[in-house]
């Protein structure tokens, strides 16, 4: 009654089964010949070890060689004859880049043997396909420290962005916000690769979301050292910092034919777009170096400065400068006369250790002064006035660029150094027009939100709003200090006069008056909006003092899904 059968006996489907096999067998056997030569047949189950052995090891062999060959394609990128017009254009290569950023032997490449999938307009073609794509990934070492780098490969297909390229970025930018480490790019590229069209357009979207979701959490930084136009522009906007190559690296919307047929403007790649442009009067990049080794060694340096993610706190540097080391200098650098500049630098320079302060955007905005140092081994960031531009007068671009260091140090749990000496907001139609209340709201507000350490000393004027603005008591500032040449007031003596007394008898005697009532500490000392009124030359002890004690500092915000700064 059973179809198949009782076990050991032979029914009709049984049977059946056994009689294809036994033909499937004899076709195979026949056949045997055409099989391919690197497939064992069906009959290779009954050679002895020795023969599978060696038949395997040869397979393997020969996928080794495969390995091989893809690996040397790949180190090529576009071939020989593309790195020597790259050299010959005064630039390093992608690998050699990534080489020299990291440390020896610790780079580890990822997806060296992803390929295009474009198979349009002849990109399908085996002379179309290099292993790796335009872009080397992977991550490794800066003096031991890890970090995740992507470098663009100009010498393939003018390092333009597919989606095999993009997906690269991607991966790492996504393990890097996993593991907590910091992102480099080295950007030099053409743009979108046109052949995928759409496919493309959606990569640099997919590298924007993970800039975004980024931010704030692990430190981006942009190393342009080529053209960089297009969309592509937008990446290295939104990282935390962005450096250029002078005279080979270019940063614009669209290039000069575009703003010739657009416009009737005539202008060059190094004006439109240049290191020179975007350092001084964009700001879009925060400093220039003189060709790809200078860049990639100061980046090692600046790399130093900064924290792994927004939960660790920045690298120590065993520090021989002593902590109570007293600057005498300090004490003559403000000149007597108030309307007398000085350089702000000296003051920053002579209290970091071993004076070694690495200033960002130093050609941009330089009524302010923003930039790393170290205190007693500790990285700090540093803001200040400085009298020698516009008498140390916060404008527009004074405002972002102050503001937008500031939020970058309290996301990254970096003390914030605050030198004040400045008079008020820059005044003229061109400010008001240009919406200095607002952009000059956007300093007052990232001060105000900051929670990390915060010393501000006032070493000569802090007149009106901006006294309020730049890190006062009134903004949780932490220690507040005064140096005896200090002036706290509403404005100048000379323009609070003129309102005070117009018309109403001998104005001299009455600016005497006003500089003897305001132009000192004592106003704001007895009323506890300085903490003391400090000898210069003490600063730095003072300073190292402070930043041990407020080392466990803890301070929270109201909880809300995110803050509305005037933008």
């Amino acid at each position: 009654s059973d179809l198949f059968g009782s076990p050991g006996s032979w029914s009709p489907v049984w049977m059946m089964a056994a009689g294809l096999a036994l033909l499937c067998c004899s076709r195979l056997l026949r056949d045997g010949s055409r099989v391919s030569k690197y497939t064992p047949p069906i009959w290779a189950a009954f050679r002895t070890t020795e023969e599978r052995r060696q038949w395997y090891s040869v397979s393997n062999l020969t996928i080794q060689e495969r390995i091989e060959q893809k690996s040397q394609r790949a180190m090529l990128g576009g071939g020989q004859h593309r790195i020597d017009a790259q050299h010959k254009r005064g630039k390093l290569t992608a690998r050699e880049r990534v080489q020299l950023l990291l440390d020896p032997d610790s780079f580890v490449e990822y997806d060296k043997f992803v390929e295009h999938r474009c198979s349009d307009f002849g990109m399908g073609t085996e002379d179309n396909k290099f292993p790796g794509d335009s872009v080397v990934t992977g991550q490794g070492r800066i003096n031991g420290r890890l970090v995740y780098v992507f470098s663009q490969d100009f010498t393939v297909f003018g390092g333009s962005l597919s989606g095999a390229h993009a997906q690269k970025v991607s991966k790492i930018m996504d393990q890097a916000l996993l593991v907590g480490a910091p992102v480099i790019g080295l950007n030099d590229s053409g743009g979108a690769r046109i052949q995928e069209g759409i496919e493309s357009l959606a990569g640099y979207a997919d590298i924007f979301l993970r800039n975004v979701l980024s931010s704030g959490v692990i430190p981006q930084i942009s190393l342009i050292m080529g053209p960089c136009a297009g969309g592509a522009v937008y990446s290295p906007a939104l990282t935390d910092f962005t450096f250029m190559v002078k005279d080979t690296s270019y940063l614009f919307i669209t290039g000069p034919d575009v703003v010739k047929s657009v416009t009737n403007e005539d202008v060059t790649q190094e004006d439109l777009g240049g290191a020179k442009t975007h350092t001084a009067i964009s700001g879009v990049a925060h400093k220039a170096f003189e060709n790809d080794v200078d860049a990639l060694l100061n980046l090692r340096e600046f790399y130093n400065f900064i924290p792994l993610n927004n939960k660790e706190s920045s690298p120590i540097r065993e520090c021989q400068d002593p902590c109570d080391r007293l600057v005498p200098s300090l004490d003559t650098v403000v000149p007597l006369e108030s309307t007398k500049a000085y350089d702000m630098l000296e003051i920053v320079s002579a209290i970091a250790d071993e004076r070694d302060f690495f200033e960002l955007m130093p050609n941009y905005a330089k009524n302010i002064i923003i930039g790393f140092a170290r205190m007693n081994g500790c990285t700090v960031g540093i803001v200040g006035n400085q009298p020698k531009v516009a008498s140390g007068c916060l404008d527009i671009n004074a405002s972002v660029k102050g503001a937008r260091f500031v939020r970058f140090c309290d996301a990254f749990n970096i003390p914030i150094i605050t030198f004040v000496d400045v008079p008020g907001f820059l005044p003229g139609t061109s400010q008001e027009y240009g919406g200095i209340i607002k952009h000059g709201a956007k300093l007052l507000y990232a001060f105000a939100e900051a929670t990390v350490p915060k010393i501000t000393v006032i070493t000569r004027k802090a007149y009106g709003g901006a006294y309020d603005v730049m890190s006062s008591k009134h903004l949780r500032g932490d220690l507040n200090y005064a140096w005896p040449t200090a002036e706290v007031a509403v404005m100048g003596a000379k323009g609070a006069v003129q309102i005070i007394f117009k018309g109403k008898g001998n104005e001299v005697e009455a600016e005497a008056e006003y500089v003897e009532t305001f132009a000192n500490p004592f106003p704001a000392a007895v009323r506890g909006f300085v903490d003391d009124i400090i000898e210069p030359a003490t600063t730095r002890m003072r300073i190292c003092r402070d930043l041990e004690m407020l080392a466990n500092k803890k301070q929270t915000n109201p909880w809300k899904k995110h803050g509305n700064i005037p933008l």
